[in-house]
């Protein structure tokens, strides 16, 4: 099958499923399946690139055993250790994004699930941020209830980020806390509750290029909104602080693969951008629509949201105007 007679059957409403044979996207030269990629986004996405932000809201102590994370109090590295933040010090986040074109702000928590009175806490600042500012709000803070999806959109939430991390067949070798049974059922909550689904995975953990595949065909069979991209940055004192880095090549090739199967979907950059050359460039001519911008959450940025900016518009992309 011809890649890029392939892209304008899915402009044409096509759309790639579980079954099919999906060997083309790994055998396939790279540069027409970028280009067709980039010409899916462009027909069904358009040129409006989506900044978000985000904000460790609590770090460490997060009693979880995922391999990849620096948070996890089974690994032993250098990550700060602190409570939920004051509001004082999430409202000038938030306000600092919202006058620099960012499009969301996220609070992003470590642990299982925030639950009690730092919640409690985190709804009061999502009700002082939805009153105050125009920037759109987003949340990451695990495994959280119905009731609890509920208040944060009464607040004034309306994204959820919850990453799947890999495939189904893969994920009993990233963690053993929780299921990825129990994630999908979270992006269902989700979704039911109306707010925008945010979820995606990490890249170059051990996986197989099926693996990856199969990632994107079950974000795909959940219809969800948002998929950050993250590529393993190893951190050192974690299970995977030995796997060796992706090369750009392999990013590509999975943002690209990513755009066809999740044609409508934002496909978001996220950890690892600075394995790519120009912070990414190539990636947004590949299928990529977004991106997390300005500091990240436990890795240094490779870019500040000015030089994001700027990047963006010298390759014709569209930006939320500065406030």
């Amino acid at each position: 099958m011809n890649i890029l007679e392939l892209a304008e059957d899915i402009i044409g409403g096509y759309r790639v499923k579980r079954g099919d044979d999906l060997s083309v996207f790994i055998d396939c030269n790279l540069d027409e399946l970028c280009e067709g990629a980039n010409n899916i986004r462009k027909s069904l996405v358009g040129d409006k690139v989506d900044l978000c932000s985000i904000i460790n809201g609590r770090s460490g102590k997060c009693a979880e055993d995922c391999k990849y994370c620096a948070q996890s109090v089974h690994h032993h590295t250098s990550c700060e250790i602190y409570d939920f933040l004051p509001d004082e010090k999430i409202m000038d986040a938030c306000r600092q994004n919202d006058e620099e074109g960012v499009d969301r702000f996220s609070i992003v928590t470590s642990g299982r699930a925030l639950s009690g009175e730092e919640f409690d806490k985190a709804i009061r600042v999502y009700e002082s941020m939805h009153e105050k500012y125009d920037i759109e709000l987003c949340a990451s803070m695990g495994f959280l209830s119905r009731e609890q999806l509920h208040r944060l959109h009464v607040a004034g939430v309306t994204s959820y980020h919850h990453n799947i991390e890999t495939s189904k067949r893969y994920f009993p070798n990233i963690c053993s806390t929780h299921t990825y049974d129990q994630k999908i059922e979270t992006l269902k909550a989700v979704k039911e509750e109306g707010m925008w689904v945010c979820s995606g995975g990490i890249i170059g953990m051990g996986e197989t290029w099926e693996d990856r595949l199969d990632m994107a065909i079950s974000l795909s069979e959940v219809e969800v909104d948002s998929i950050p991209i993250n590529v393993l940055m190893p951190i050192p004192g974690t299970p995977l602080e030995g796997m060796e880095r992706l090369n750009e090549e392999e990013i590509l090739r999975t943002i690209a693969f990513f755009r066809y199967i999740n044609p409508k979907a934002e496909i978001r950059l996220a950890a690892g951008r600075a394995l790519m050359t120009e912070d990414g460039k190539r990636a947004f001519e590949s299928g990529a629509s977004a991106t997390i911008t300005g500091d990240m959450l436990t890795t240094a940025a490779c870019a500040t949201i000015k030089k994001d900016r700027k990047m963006l518009e010298n390759i014709g992309r569209i930006v939320r105007p500065l406030q």
